[in-house]
């Protein structure tokens, strides 16, 4: 049985990350990175000439290999501490934007665009937060650096060739399927041949989990299994609004991204807008069994005539349920089986009226989908009551910011779900009830998005430097 001493599980940008901050610091042991994805330079979505998604096997090219979906996302690495999960409840909030400015620094210097929007705006923001403030919302300032989704790609490419020269091991098309634990210590890693089904076990004095969001339900039932301290955390559903760029203009102009948060009557959920996209495109990607899941990406230099964002509800749930992320998935699956198979997409004024959306009535929009191979139907028919309410009074709340967001015209595309429900107990350390086992990224429920996954390994790193 071969030995390392320190395995990562997933190449997501907390595994990357941990692995770079690693080899920077001169840590000499042996590193093995596992990804049942592919290298980034062979991951390729092949919708852009099938004009429809085929269902990739044995894994979505969106979702999984080098760089995770960080990959063909838009790239927009926030740069505040008050975005992107909760790990400054972890390791404080100073601490945390000081970590956001030093991994930022590393995307600098693997090629990562030097301008960031939305900072040192001024008097220009102020119009849009009174706008905010008087419809009952919040506006969190944060400036963005974004890569765009194939400046994305390049960066992360570099990422991966320095990690190969440093004598990082990568193993791709590799799936692990259990974690080794013997009497409360992590000892290794029992993998699996993504295409071929062959099986090993590999030791480890240390294993790193950063599976990603794609990974948040395989991590979530391993803590079962294991006995692995964690608890449920909320669960986002919600959907993907695309409007014209002229009702985002102002926004898009001053801030780039719009990041709103509300807790609209009568239930009181926390509702916010996630991922706006100016002149970008709507986008899928599939999760396990097939699950089509709605997105967006921004390119830097192809650009549309919309921008689309998200709309996430917060879920919580209590005794006796405790499964977020099955919740989350049954939704999925009512709305892709109303599309056939496909997502969804309804226009704003259709669901006022109890109406589904039909294809030609899309046809003679303003608004054109991005997306051409959604369905045109009825998002309310598969979205629970208490999350429809929310969205509808969320983006009527939006429109007195964004005059125009609530048009009639104004298309929302489902599902849009997140999973990253489950969060995994840990010291400010990232130590695990498992000796020799650490939890990252978006998989641990601790972040949310690319940047904050980033700084966890960073800070991974840092910790097992320390130790080292």
């Amino acid at each position: 049985m071969k030995k390392y001493d320190l395995v990562i599980v997933g190449a997501g940008p907390a595994g990357i990350f941990t692995a770079l901050e690693l080899r920077r610091k001169q840590y000499s042991g042996s590193i093995l990175m596992l990804e049942q994805g592919a290298a980034i330079e062979q991951r390729g979505c092949p919708k852009s000439k099938t004009h429809e998604c085929v269902h990739c096997k044995p894994f979505c090219h969106i979702t999984t290999g080098f760089s995770g979906a960080g990959a063909f996302s838009d790239g927009k690495l926030s740069l505040s501490s008050e975005v992107g999960g909760d790990l400054p409840e972890l390791i404080g909030a100073d601490f945390a934007q000081s970590l956001i400015d030093a991994t930022d620094k590393l995307y600098l210097e693997f090629g990562a665009d030097e301008h960031v929007e939305g900072r040192d705006v001024g008097e220009a923001v102020k119009g849009i937060r009174r706008r905010a403030i008087q419809a009952g919302l919040k506006l969190v300032d944060c400036p963005i650096r974004h890569l765009g989704t194939e400046k994305a790609q390049e960066v992360y490419g570099r990422i991966q060739h320095w990690l190969i020269e440093q004598g990082v091991e990568i193993r791709f098309g590799v799936m692990c399927r259990d974690l080794c634990i013997e009497d409360g210590v992590c000892t290794g890693v029992q993998l699996e041949n993504a295409r071929t089904g062959e099986t090993e076990t590999v030791a480890a004095d240390r294993v790193v989990v950063a599976a990603g969001r794609k990974g948040a339900d395989w991590l979530e039932n391993l803590c079962r299994t294991h006995g692995i301290a964690h608890e449920p955390g909320p669960v986002d559903v919600g959907v993907r609004v695309e409007v014209r760029n002229e009702v985002m203009e102002e926004v898009n102009n001053v801030l780039y991204e719009s990041k709103l948060i509300g807790y609209p009557k009568p239930f009181g959920d926390k509702v916010r807008t996630f991922c706006q996209n100016p002149g970008g495109f709507v986008s899928q990607e599939n999760y396990d069994n097939n699950l089509a899941v709605v997105n967006g990406h921004s390119y830097k230099d192809l650009k549309s005539g919309n921008t689309n964002l998200a709309i996430l509800c917060s879920h919580h749930f209590s005794a006796p349920f405790n499964e977020p992320i099955a919740y989350a998935k049954k939704i999925g699956e009512l709305t892709n089986m109303l599309g056939d198979g496909h997502l969804l997409v309804q226009r704003f004024g259709d669901i006022l009226e109890g109406k589904r959306t039909w294809a030609k009535e899309l046809e003679r929009s303003n608004v054109r989908p991005t997306l051409p191979d959604a369905v045109a139907g009825d998002i309310s028919s598969a979205m629970p009551y208490r999350t429809m309410v929310n969205i509808l009074s969320f983006i009527r709340a939006v429109d007195q910011v964004v005059p125009g967001f609530a048009a009639d015209e104004t298309l929302l595309y489902a599902p849009e779900l997140k999973f990253y429900s489950n969060r995994v107990t840990m010291n400010d350390r990232f130590e695990t009830s498992v000796r020799g086992l650490h939890c990252l990224g978006d998989a641990s429920g601790w972040t949310r998005g690319l940047m904050m996954a980033s700084v966890m390994g960073v800070r991974m790193a840092q910790l097992l430097t320390e130790q080292a």
